[in-house]
């Protein structure tokens, strides 16, 4: 056995730490490069909102089995397909199904939510420029849930829509006669 063909990944280990190691090994690349999104805590309930980038879709989607509940919000394009995200937040209330008490409410502008809701049946409110869509989700203990909230084809995102930086710099703009 030849003892020196281990000593460069060991050295990358001491030298460059964990990343460097990985780098050198080829496991990590650029296009991987994206950073998780954070834990969040609301009424006690730790939740996690994302999805914008292909990267961080890729890690809710892995991630998302050891979460009790997994929520995502689409848009139907009108032609069958579904366009993940969309451009302003959503406020999303999570009630008991048969006391209706209010669980969990935050708002977000991310096309997934994961959440560690506790076992039971709960209503999942998402409001979205004054159209609310609800639907019934069960958690049960070891068994990941799942909603998806599709807002039609004819829903007017462009009326909720933060306005474009170009469109704000020429509104400030004044005219001086």
């Amino acid at each position: 056995m030849n003892p020196k063909r281990f000593q460069r990944p060991v050295a990358a280990l001491v030298l460059g730490g964990a990343s460097a190691a990985a780098a050198f090994l080829g496991a990590v690349s650029p296009a991987h490069a994206f950073s998780n999104p954070p834990i969040q805590v609301a009424q006690g309930i730790e939740y996690m909102c994302g999805g914008a980038a292909k990267g961080e879709t890729a890690f809710l989607e892995m991630v998302a089995p050891r979460w009790a509940a997994t929520i995502n919000f689409r848009v139907n394009d009108g032609k069958g397909a579904q366009q993940a995200g969309f451009p302003a937040k959503a406020a999303i209330q999570v009630r008991q199904k048969y006391t209706g008490q209010t669980v969990m409410e935050v708002q977000t502008q991310a096309p997934y939510m994961l959440a560690r809701l506790e076992p039971g049946a709960y209503d999942v409110d998402v409001t979205l420029g004054g159209l609310t869509l609800t639907q019934q989700l069960v958690v049960i203990a070891g068994i990941p849930a799942r909603a998806t909230f599709v807002w039609p084809s004819n829903f007017d995102m462009a009326s909720i829509a933060p306005p474009l930086p170009q469109a704000q710099a020429l509104a400030q703009t004044t005219v001086a006669r």
